[in-house]
């Protein structure tokens, strides 16, 4: 069985993609890096896809009329390596309704919160000021609106009393590191369908996508 080929798109040091290169790596993995996007230069993600042997393309968003055009040459990188599945890893780019159009639920976001609570960004500053006692990360199919979408699967983390911002984004880190590689696998096995906007796993609906409780 041929293994679901991923199309990576990111924006910096590329974390998230060290996860999935490391998943596929497995030979039991289904799925493996077809190529790695950036649209800025010189990042740490392109040295770690280089330092891995993938195809890595740098396609900056600067000089481009519109989204549409600078999308257009993401797809067309994309076809050039055969990908099949998008993955946004850190990607800072808002994607327009076109470019889902042309990948319809073949792209997918991690994003670092419970979604669909705190979108956007500074995600964990906003969490510690709400008083949060639990935050985490959420996988989904991406839509047109940010960060927003049939979510696939997410993991929980405590809030401690002494948390910074920083200390808390390490440990929903961890988490993000281990439930992206697993949506991949579901994915990549015919595990995950949508149904009226619903996922489903294995035939078996999970509200709100998969809970998988924290390591430690």
């Amino acid at each position: 069985m041929a293994r679901l080929r991923l199309g990576v798109l990111i924006s910096g040091r590329g974390s998230n993609l060290q996860a999935l290169i490391e998943a596929c790596q497995g030979l039991a993995f289904p799925a493996e890096v077809a190529c790695v996007i950036s649209n800025v230069r010189g990042v740490q993600g392109i040295e770690r896809a280089r330092a891995a042997g993938l195809p890595s393309v740098v396609v900056p968003h600067t000089g481009y009329p519109d989204r549409e055009s600078f999308e257009a040459d993401l797809t067309r990188v994309l076809y050039a390596h055969g990908a099949d599945l998008v993955c946004n890893a850190g990607f800072m780019r808002i994607l327009t309704a076109s470019f889902f159009e042309e990948w319809p639920d073949r792209v997918i976001n991690i994003h670092p919160s419970l979604l669909p609570a705190f979108p956007g960004l500074r995600t964990h500053e906003r969490v510690l000021a709400a008083g949060c006692r639990f935050t985490g990360c959420t996988v989904h199919f991406s839509r047109p609106e940010v960060d927003a979408g049939p979510i696939i699967i997410q993991a929980a983390v405590p809030v401690r009393p002494d948390d910074t911002p920083d200390t808390l984004a390490e440990r929903v880190l961890t988490e993000e590191h281990r439930i992206y590689p697993l949506a991949v696998r579901w994915l990549a096995e015919g595990r995950v369908h949508l149904e009226g906007g619903r996922v489903l796993v294995s035939g078996t609906e999970i509200p709100g996508g998969a809970l998988v409780n924290p390591a430690g």
